[in-house]
């Protein structure tokens, strides 16, 4: 009898030392939540994700891709700050200008932006402003003199379908009568064949990757005002730039300095997330797993297929830019207040 006790306490003991030494991810799946529909830019890469990144995490965990769009995705960034558990086992894809909404005090925000546990950014996103070519702007210009301002689609305030425009009104004098509440790009696309709106803000990635913009462009259904980024894009080479812009129109120095302070945003790209304290070596795993899978041969051949690209940034790097965007000056913060009011 002592040597069967002392057989089963060595059989116990080797179990629960295997289990210990048990990834913590095997077995389990980890969810990631996007804040637009399915289909739009931020979606597309979770699923890729999805796809390739268990393999570079140990213990190889399933993947799980949801949809809660709304509010330009700050309906997922609440839940996922307030209701989902810190354990690791949830990321999100969120906008990466949805922290503007902190900024000014929007009071719908229930998270504090630099307190997410971020993961990366699977590429930069400088946008673009495009416009109904059969409308007669075809210029920044021509808007300032519209006798009716032209109807943008948003889905909420904190996007580049919100602030874009606002920016455009304060830099140059345009207006624009923002329609927002779509649930996501495929919404936008939508009311833009319908004439609901002539005008949107996007990324220029999401631009040249999907459709309907790939027919639009080949049928000239729109016409491309500006661009976001500092050099002009080489798929845009004669679409001028807000920069440039701001210097024919002379746009005094405040404003340049707050222009510049909105489109960080785009350094934030298509960030990953996760929730607020996680366990530090969970977060390590994420980061690693992200990492590896932006350099997976299979994850880049998908990637290619998709008409995307990778530009990535990483977790330790983009949670120092997180919470350097949110401690703007007050004079900056004032001024944004004033511009991103609905």
């Amino acid at each position: 009898m002592k040597k069967f006790l002392l057989s089963l306490v060595f059989i116990l003991t080797t179990l629960v030392d295997a289990r210990a030494q048990a990834p913590f991810y095997q077995g389990k799946t980890i969810t990631i939540i996007v804040g637009y529909l399915n289909g739009d830019g931020y979606d597309i890469w979770a699923r890729l994700l999805a796809a390739h990144m268990n393999k570079h995490i140990p213990g190889n965990p399933g993947f799980l891709v949801q949809n809660m769009p709304g509010a330009g995705s700050r309906i997922a960034a609440n839940h996922i700050y307030n209701v989902a558990k810190p354990d690791g086992l949830t990321m999100g894809a969120i906008g990466g200008s949805l922290y503007l909404d902190q900024v000014v005090g929007k009071k719908e925000v229930q998270f504090d932006w630099a307190k997410f546990g971020w993961v990366g950014s699977t590429e930069n996103t400088p946008w673009l402003f495009y416009m109904n070519s059969n409308t007669p702007y075809k210029t920044i210009g021509d808007v300032r003199k519209a006798k009716d301002a032209p109807k943008c689609s948003a889905t909420g305030s904190g996007t580049s379908g919100h602030f874009i425009p606002k920016l455009l009104e304060e830099a140059f004098g345009a207006k624009f009568n923002i329609v927002m509440g779509y649930r996501g790009g495929a919404e936008q696309d939508l009311a833009f064949e319908r004439g609901e709106v002539v005008c949107r803000a996007l990324s220029i990635p999401t631009f040249f990757a999907r459709e309907p913009f790939t027919t639009w462009r080949r049928e000239n259904r729109v016409y491309l005002l500006l661009q976001t980024g500092r050099k002009r894009d080489a798929k845009m080479p004669n679409v001028p730039t807000i920069y440039e812009l701001m210097d024919e129109y002379k746009t005094p120095a405040s404003t340049r300095a707050m222009v510049a302070a909105i489109m960080t945003s785009g350094d934030l790209g298509r960030p990953f997330i996760t929730t607020p304290s996680v366990p530090e070596d969970r977060l390590a795993i994420l980061r690693d797993g992200f990492r590896k899978t932006m350099g997976d041969p299979a994850f880049q051949a998908d990637v290619k297929a998709r008409k995307f690209a990778t530009n990535p940034d990483f977790g330790e790097d983009i949670e120092k830019l997180a919470k350097e965007v949110v401690s703007q000056p007050r004079e900056v913060v004032e001024r944004m207040k004033k511009l991103l009011s609905e």
